[in-house]
């Protein structure tokens, strides 16, 4: 099978590479982090300018009509760049939710915002007690007159603080863990009857606690539907931070191979001992594994059938955890007391895969679901 990129491929993964090389040195992201919002709303206008907000959206709505090899593309390279921005859920899982679920009119009023960076949305969907059940839902929507009313609360909403409007889970009928009557609403970020308590993550994203009392919703997609529509667009998002986290191995494995060529230990560079030379092809071989992973996963994210589908999904997660966690602590010791370092970008890439590894559901997580499948 022929895994060469097609000249469009190419191309957009040149331009994601110059971006990151220009905008993204450890310092610069350092500063971006350490902003009021966390990341920089002028690289959010260059890349609506360059057509990746539109990308993985309908043509006929203001997109590209991009596929999840394109996304795949370059959320490789924003993975390399540490990228902060919130492209994961603005337009991965935002404009996911809109294309699956959304009515002819939210489409054609929202999708063409969010390809231009108008509007950024978030997702939530955690709860205290739901761990990673997409289908343990405790926040509840009650009907009120034409429309909804939401009450409970939402953890870790990743981007919620920046977000114009948020994508809520909520049941409207069945018991707390029933895949029935779970409906996904849109909210606005300014609702009365709305409190978010916003933090940093650990490896420099922004999320927030969410608080709703009457908070008033309109239903995306089909009343009591929210859980397939769930688990379509979360497939597509754990496809997308596959790559994402093949994007932090790759340098991860690159940088400790440099390192090992350099320094020298006993009058020769510690890249001739062979015991690290073993190490560091193990390295190369779990980078290699999660490639093909992710290659296999987003090649399937369209599967008609729901269980190939799911399947595809989970051995993907959780090859990419197996990998993630070897190839960062082998270049974290490997750096020595430098690899614990702040001041070296190893460790944050490190903290970026082992919060992949713990999104939509660890590498045990999904070892479960596929066997249960």
């Amino acid at each position: 099978m022929d895994f060469s990129l097609s000249e469009e491929q190419q191309l957009l993964k040149d331009s994601v590479q110059r971006f990151v090389r220009d905008e993204y040195e450890l310092e610069s992201r350092r500063k971006l982090v350490a902003s009021d919002i966390g990341y920089s709303e002028d690289n959010w206008a260059k890349m609506a300018e360059l057509g990746w907000l539109a990308l993985p959206l309908p043509e006929e709505y203001g997109g590209i009509g991009g596929g999840a090899v394109e996304t795949m593309v370059l959320m490789e390279e924003f993975g390399r760049g540490l990228v902060v921005e919130p492209y994961m859920s603005s337009i991965v899982i935002g404009g996911g939710f809109l294309m699956a679920g959304g009515s002819k009119e939210q489409k054609t009023e929202l999708l063409p915002k969010l390809a231009a960076g108008e509007m950024k949305l978030a997702f939530a969907y955690a709860e205290r007690q739901s761990r990673f059940d997409l289908n343990d839902v405790e926040c509840k929507a009650e009907k009120n007159g034409d429309g909804y009313s939401l009450s409970g609360h939402k953890g870790v909403v990743f981007h919620a603080a920046t977000a114009d409007k948020i994508i809520v889970s909520a049941r409207t009928s069945g018991g707390s863990r029933d895949a029935d009557g779970i409906t996904l609403f849109l909210i606005d970020n300014n609702s009365a009857g709305l409190s978010r308590r916003d933090y940093p993550t650990v490896d420099g994203l922004r999320a927030s606690e969410l608080e709703m009392d009457g908070v008033a919703g309109t239903p995306l997609g089909e009343v009591g539907g929210g859980a397939a529509l769930m688990e379509e667009v979360v497939g597509q998002a754990i496809a997308a931070i596959c790559a994402e986290a093949v994007g932090c191995m790759d340098v991860l494995q690159e940088t400790t191979n440099e390192y090992l060529k350099t320094r020298v230990q006993f009058g020769v560079p510690l890249s001739k001992f062979q015991v690290l030379q073993h190490r560091m092809v193990d390295m190369f071989m779990e980078c290699e594994q999660a490639r093909s992973m992710c290659y296999m996963v987003n090649l399937k994210i369209g599967d008609e059938d729901a269980t190939e589908r799911a399947k595809a999904v989970s051995a993907a997660k959780v090859q990419i955890g197996n990998s993630g966690r070897y190839v960062g602590q082998q270049s974290v010791q490997l750096h020595g007391g430098m690899g614990m370092t702040d001041e070296l970008h190893v460790g944050h890439y490190f903290k970026r895969l082992t919060m992949i590894d713990t999104m939509f559901g660890n590498k045990d997580h999904h070892l479960k679901r596929y066997a249960d499948l």
